[in-house]
C-alpha cells in the first residue's frame, strides 16, 4: 500500500519535467536544468525511494519503546525524519550530476529541496493518519482474539463441568459423615471454597489480587494436607497492591507448577514465595528436579502469558536458573 503513494507522488512532483521535456509546456525559466530523460527518470527514482522510506518510517516504525513514553517517540520520530531528509539531500547533490551529467544552479537546488521538503512533510502527516489506522486494527483484532480464547475457555468449562448443586450437595454430605473428623471437616470446606471461587469468578477475567490470595489460602491447605511439613508457602505482600487485577486463578496455577514439576519429600522440603518487588507480583521457588518425570502439557504458563497481553497488553517475565524459578507478574 505504501509503495503505490510514494510512487504516486513521486509521479505528480514529476511531472512538470515531464511536460516540459517533450514541451507540452514551455520552459518556466530559463536558468533551470533541461529535462532529459536521464533527468526525468532520475528525480522520479528519487523521489519514489524518498517517500517509500519517509512513510515506512512513520508507519510502521515504533522505536521499540513503550506506548505510554509519547514525548520520547515524537522526540525520535523527529530526529528520524531530519536525519532521512539530510541524508536524501546529501545523495541527490552527490549522484545528480554524476548519473544525469549535468549540474544544477543553486535556485533550482534550493526550489527541488524545498519541494521535496514540502512533498515528504505531507506524507508524515498522511502517513500518521495510516498509523492511527493500523492500532485501531491490531486493537480489533485482539480483542476479536479475546473473544476467542474466551469462547474457547467457555467451552471447554462446559464439557468439564460438573452440576453444582450436585457437587456441593455431594461435599455437604461428606462433611456430615466426616464432622466427628476436624481435619477431614476443614479439608472439605476448603474443597468447597475451591470450587465456589472458581464457579464465581468463571466469567471474570480479572480479579483483585486479594480475592487470589484468599483463593490460594484454601488451596494451599489442600496441598499442606497431602505433604505436611514438607511444603510451605512464604506471602509477603505489600498492601498497596492488595486492590491491583490479574487474570483470574494466575496464583494457583504458578504454585501448582512448582508443586507438579519439583521434589517434594522430608530431605527436600518445597518452599515457595510469594512476593511484591516493585510493580511485580513474583512467585519463586528453588529448583528440586523430580527423579520421576512429571506429565505436563507445558501450556499452563504459556496460557498465562497470552492472557496477560491479550486483557493488560503486558508481559510476564520467566526467569529459570539453576537454582531458583521465578515468574513476574505485571501489576497495574
Amino acid at each position: 500500500m505504501l509503495l503505490p503513494i510514494a510512487v504516486f507522488a513521486a509521479l505528480l512532483l514529476t511531472l512538470p519535467r515531464i511536460l516540459t521535456r517533450y514541451r507540452i509546456t514551455k520552459e518556466l525559466t530559463d536558468t533551470f536544468t533541461s529535462a532529459s530523460i536521464k533527468d526525468i527518470v532520475f528525480r522520479f527514482v528519487f523521489a519514489s525511494v524518498l517517500f517509500w522510506f519517509v512513510l515506512q518510517l512513520n508507519t510502521n516504525f515504533k522505536y521499540g519503546l513503550n506506548e505510554n513514553r509519547k514525548s520520547t517517540r515524537i522526540a525520535l520520530l523527529i530526529f528520524f525524519n531530519m536525519l532521512l531528509f539530510a541524508f536524501s539531500v546529501g545523495i541527490f547533490n552527490y549522484c545528480y550530476p554524476i548519473l544525469v551529467g549535468q549540474n544544477i544552479s543553486k535556485n533550482e537546488l534550493g526550489l527541488v529541496h524545498f519541494v521535496y521538503f514540502i512533498v515528504a512533510l505531507i506524507l508524515v502527516f498522511f502517513s500518521r493518519v495510516l498509523r492511527y489506522q493500523l492500532i485501531h486494527k491490531e486493537d480489533v483484532m485482539e480483542k476479536e482474539s479475546l473473544k476467542q480464547e474466551k469462547l474457547k475457555s467457555e467451552l471447554a468449562a462446559l464439557k468439564n463441568q460438573i452440576n453444582p448443586h450436585f457437587l456441593f450437595n455431594s461435599l455437604n454430605s461428606l462433611n456430615t459423615i466426616v464432622r466427628d473428623n476436624e481435619e477431614a471437616t476443614t479439608f472439605v470446606n476448603k474443597l468447597s471454597s475451591l470450587y465456589r471461587y472458581i464457579l464465581q469468578s468463571g466469567s471474570q477475567d480479572l480479579v483483585p489480587l486479594s480475592d487470589e490470595l484468599t483463593f490460594l489460602e484454601s488451596y494451599v491447605h489442600l496441598i499442606k494436607t497431602r505433604y505436611r511439613d514438607r511444603f510451605s508457602i512464604r506471602i509477603q505482600i505489600d498492601e498497596q497492591w492488595l486492590t491491583s487485577k490479574i487474570p483470574v486463578l494466575s496464583l494457583q496455577l504458578l504454585v501448582e507448577n512448582a508443586v507438579k514439576h519439583n521434589e517434594i519429600s522430608e530431605h527436600q522440603p518445597l518452599e515457595v514465595g510469594v512476593l511484591t518487588d516493585e510493580h511485580y507480583l513474583i512467585v519463586e521457588n528453588k529448583i528440586q528436579p523430580k527423579s520421576t518425570y512429571a506429565d505436563s502439557t507445558g501450556n499452563g504458563l504459556a496460557n498465562l502469558a497470552k492472557r496477560y497481553d491479550l486483557l493488560e497488553n503486558k508481559k510476564i517475565v520467566i526467569s529459570n536458573t539453576n537454582t531458583i524459578f521465578r515468574v513476574k507478574l505485571p501489576l497495574n
